[in-house]
């Protein structure tokens, strides 16, 4: 009498991870995520390892949560993964006050993105 099982929201060759609450505006983590859109996930790693940008090390996290989903989970190849798919959007967003002159305050606002990483396995060629 249990709940029937939810069906793969990915292909039977893929797997998937999501960050949900990554400290940072979408727009800076979407510049970090097309650099490895497309390319292997090795090369991908390398990628966000070295990069110089701060959203790289949330986004390896996520990364590494995908190609571990794909080899414990899924039976994939890991040598054969490619990242299929890396889209953002936009999280929670907390609101701050930050007290000014003459008795006023302005609002801050610090948002989070999502992550989400699909990783592919492709036949080599």
């Amino acid at each position: 009498m249990s709940k029937a099982k939810a069906p793969r929201r990915v292909g039977e060759n893929e797997a998937l991870a999501v960050g949900t609450t990554i400290r940072g505006s979408a727009q800076k983590l979407n510049l970090v995520a097309g650099l490895i859109r497309g390319k292997r996930a090795e090369e991908a790693m390398n990628i966000l390892s070295f990069s110089k940008k701060a959203m790289a090390v949330d986004a390896r996290k996520v990364l590494a949560s995908a190609i571990a989903n794909a080899e414990n989970n899924h039976d994939l190849d890991v040598d054969a993964l490619v990242v299929a798919e890396a889209s953002v959007g936009k999280s929670i967003t907390m609101k701050r006050f930050h007290t000014r002159g003459r008795g006023k305050s302005t609002r801050i606002l610090k948002p989070f993105s999502r992550l989400r990483i699909v990783v592919r396995e492709v036949e080599e060629a």
